[in-house]
C-alpha cells in the first residue's frame, strides 16, 4: 500500500473519532448553558437571593422593606441583568443547604470565603471585606483591653450560630465559653442584659451597639482582629454564572460603585432613620 494511501486512511480514522467527540462536547456545552443558573434567571426574569439579617448588611426597615449594603448589591445586580430580585430570608445555619437544594440562585449575604465552605459551594472574587470585632459589657468586662483578657474559662461570649464569628472566637479566644444564638439580635440582647461578657461579631455592628448603648457597653479594642474576604456563593459546576458574577463585581469595583455603597453603610449612619 502506498504511503499517501496510508496517511489518507489515518486521517479518515482520526476525523471519525474527533467529529463525534466535537459533537458531544458541543451538545454538552449547550446543555450546561441551558441549565446554568444564569440562563434560568434570565428566562425566569427574577434572581432569587438567599440572605439573613445582619446590621448593616441586610435589615428590615420601619416600612417592612429590606435595606442594607447587601440589599443594594443584589438590587443593582438585578437591575444590570434586566431582571427583578426576590429576597429569601434564611437562617444562617441552614443557608448553604438551602442553596444546594435550589431554594434560591445565589447567596449574597456577607458570607466570608472559607475553605470548608468552598468544599460545598463556589465563591466569586471578593466584592467586600469584613472583620471580627468585639463589644463588651461595662460591668462584667471592666478593665478588659485585649483578646487575652477574654481568653479565660470563666468568660462567656455570645456569637451567632454558623457564622465566621464562631471560628474567630474559637481561634483567638479558645479558653472562653461560647453561647450560640440563631438570631444575632438575641446575642446582643443577652449582652445588654449582662448575661455574657461580650459579643463577637462582624464589624461594624459591635461598634454601633457600643454607641447606641453607651451606658452599658464599650469597645475594649477599636480595631478588628480579623480581615475576611466576602463573596457571592453559588452551586458548584456552574462556570458560566460564576464568570458573569466575577465580571460584574470587577466592573462595579472599577467604577467605584462598591466602594461608595460600602462607605454609606459602613462609614456613616445616614441610614439609621430607616430602621430606628
Amino acid at each position: 500500500m502506498k504511503r499517501h494511501t496510508v496517511v489518507f486512511i489515518a486521517l479518515i480514522l482520526i476525523l471519525g473519532f474527533c467529529l463525534p467527540a466535537k459533537v458531544a462536547a458541543g451538545e454538552l456545552q449547550m446543555k450546561l448553558s441551558r441549565e446554568s443558573t444564569l440562563e434560568q434567571i434570565l428566562k425566569r426574569g427574577v434572581i432569587r437571593v438567599g440572605m439573613d439579617t445582619f446590621v448593616p448588611w441586610a435589615m428590615k426597615s420601619k416600612t417592612g422593606k429590606f435595606v442594607g449594603f447587601e440589599i443594594d448589591v443584589a438590587r443593582q445586580l438585578a437591575k444590570d441583568m434586566g431582571v427583578k430580585v426576590e429576597f429569601i430570608p434564611t437562617k444562617w445555619a441552614g443557608i448553604i443547604p438551602a442553596l444546594l437544594t435550589g431554594k434560591f440562585d445565589v447567596i449574597i449575604g456577607g458570607m466570608g470565603i472559607q475553605t470548608k465552605r468552598a468544599l460545598k459551594v463556589n465563591f466569586t472574587i471578593p466584592y467586600d471585606y469584613s472583620g471580627m470585632s468585639i463589644v463588651a459589657h461595662k460591668k462584667k468586662a471592666a478593665g478588659f483591653k485585649s483578646l487575652a483578657d477574654f481568653n479565660k474559662p470563666e468568660v462567656e461570649l455570645a456569637v451567632k450560630l454558623g457564622t465566621t464569628a464562631v471560628l474567630a472566637a474559637k481561634k483567638y479566644i479558645p479558653k472562653a465559653r461560647l453561647r450560640l444564638f440563631e438570631d444575632e439580635a438575641q446575642a446582643y440582647q443577652e449582652l445588654r442584659n449582662g448575661n455574657v461578657y461580650a459579643v463577637v461579631g462582624s464589624a461594624p455592628r459591635p461598634a454601633y451597639e457600643a454607641v447606641k448603648y453607651a451606658d452599658t457597653l464599650f469597645m475594649p479594642m477599636q480595631d478588628n482582629f480579623t480581615r475576611e474576604p466576602i463573596g457571592f456563593a453559588l452551586r458548584k459546576g456552574d462556570f458560566d454564572t460564576l464568570v458573569f458574577f466575577n465580571s460584574w463585581i470587577q466592573t462595579k469595583r472599577d467604577q467605584g460603585w462598591l466602594q461608595d455603597r460600602h462607605y454609606y453603610w459602613f462609614g456613616t449612619r445616614d441610614w439609621a432613620s430607616l430602621v430606628e
